[in-house]
């Protein structure tokens, strides 16, 4: 209790706090983007239902996480290295590491999954309704509420190891790790509703968020080779391509207010 008081004194310990809640903040929107895109597919009255389960999963995984940082830390461990040489970059250093931890290993996983995932909805946006389809006025849905759900818990781990080896890298403390988790997945929960309607209320921004899962993807795929990928330039690349987006959304509203173009 007297270490919970000191550190509610310490501006350090606040600075260290906000900074953490805005990283981790920053680190859930990739979580986000799937939980709604893969909730979108579900019955209406099943998709209110698979976002907060599948937040409430993240926070619990985060937390579980948190209380085993031990374990957490020997995830960076080499587990394995593959018995080759790796290419080698005009400065004579490799490419890419060929010695994987078990995080390497689930960044690895976590990325080839991301990308098929991405794919497959991209082409099934591209050509969403088969042509045996057509006829069958009863044809089932995309997906049921239980296999939402566990591809949402796959990438939950992901994330999760991926949030709390930030976590862990940001600060020592643990109820600061803590309070920025519980702060970060709240606001996750708070707009998970407005960002899933957005982006079914918008099909352009489903294939632009598609996109971005794609790029994290490759991201994961990198980070589990041992290059890494600095996230600033992601993440800027991301506002840049909404920016492009939404000016591009709102040149539709101002033609479509003005009459716009006869329908051909």
């Amino acid at each position: 209790m007297a270490d919970l008081l000191a550190l509610t004194t310490d501006p350090a310990a606040w600075a260290a706090l906000i900074t953490l809640v805005v990283m981790e903040v920053v680190l859930g929107v990739d979580n986000l983007v799937f939980i709604s895109i893969l909730s979108n597919k579900l019955p209406p009255e099943q998709r209110t239902r698979a976002r907060r389960v599948g937040i409430s999963l993240a926070l619990i995984l985060r937390l579980a996480l948190l209380s085993t940082l031990a374990f957490i830390a020997g995830l960076v461990a080499p587990v394995f290295t593959l018995p080759f040489q790796a290419p080698l970059n005009a400065e004579g250093h490799p490419l890419f590491d060929l010695a994987f931890s078990w995080r390497d290993i689930i960044l690895l996983a976590g990325g080839l999954f991301l990308v098929w995932k991405a794919t497959t909805e991209i082409h099934h946006t591209m050509d969403p309704t088969p042509s045996d389809d057509l006829l069958d006025k009863k044809a089932p849905v995309a997906m049921n509420f239980g296999a939402a759900i566990i591809q949402i818990l796959l990438l939950d781990i992901v994330f999760s190891i991926d949030s709390i080896l930030t976590a862990v890298g940001m600060t020592d403390h643990l109820p600061i790790m803590i309070i920025a988790v519980i702060c970060a997945v709240a606001l996750m929960l708070v707009a998970s509703d407005p960002l899933a309607n957005f982006i079914h209320d918008n099909p352009s921004v489903v294939m632009l968020a598609l996109g971005f899962l794609l790029m994290i993807g490759a991201t994961l795929i990198a980070e589990g080779f041992g290059v890494h990928v600095e996230k600033g330039y992601i993440y800027a690349a991301m506002a840049f391509s909404a920016g492009v987006e939404a000016l591009n959304m709102a040149s539709r509203k101002a033609s479509g207010k003005r009459g716009g173009p006869p329908a051909h």
